[in-house]
């Protein structure tokens, strides 16, 4: 069963503009390129998939993509959240936006808070690649599910270990089809999943 797309955080949402459309451009391009290859979208049930992150130049600031956007072709300033706090031990979030902040924010914020040279997360779905991976990559314990302090307290402590760092990629093994790529650009970030998803 595909466990996906329900906030599992305490949401503390302004629903206020705070996204502009500058802010968004690059962030956009790859969504864009993300869904178009299948790797963000929505399933038959209508639950949506997949997310992308970059991180602003506060330490616990980013935007990311909201929640349920996964099956929307092209998003606009109105689709992304400015998280402006977290706590992943606290379980809580912070955001600013239209829309409330992706069910794996807590997930992205726990890279931010491990990689201090990152600044782009990018999180999508893709059974053969993650069949494929599992195991094989930097890999998270089956029994931690998405967007929970568990996860985020596993992401930590994957980042810790160099094959981790080295390969910027990480499969969520109890998080059905789950990957993310992370670097210190958008480019890397991305790059790096198009390496696996071209080896196919």
């Amino acid at each position: 069963m595909i466990d996906e797309g329900y906030i599992k955080y305490r949401c503390y949402w302004s629903q206020v503009p705070a996204i502009a459309e500058t802010e968004i451009a690059e962030l956009n391009q790859w969504r864009t390129k993300f869904y178009q290859l299948g790797l963000i979208g929505e399933y038959d049930s209508g639950i949506g998939f997949g997310n992308i992150s970059i991180r602003l130049d506060r330490f616990s600031q980013l935007i990311i993509s909201g929640t349920q956007t996964g099956g929307i072709a092209n998003l606009t300033a109105q689709h992304y959240t400015k998280v402006v706090d977290f706590d992943w031990q606290e379980n809580y979030v912070v955001c600013e936006g239209l829309i409330k902040a992706s069910s794996e924010t807590l997930t992205h914020a726990a890279i931010y808070a491990a990689n201090p040279s990152v600044n782009a997360v990018v999180h999508v779905h893709h059974r053969q690649l993650w069949q494929k991976l599992l195991d094989r990559v930097p890999t998270t314990n089956p029994n931690c599910a998405y967007g929970t302090p568990e996860m985020a307290e596993e992401i930590i402590r994957l980042c810790q270990q160099p094959s981790t760092q080295q390969q910027k990629i990480i499969v969520m093994s109890g998080h059905e089809e789950g990957i993310l790529t992370f670097g210190k650009s958008l480019g890397e970030a991305s790059n790096v999943l198009l390496q696996y998803f071209a080896a196919l």
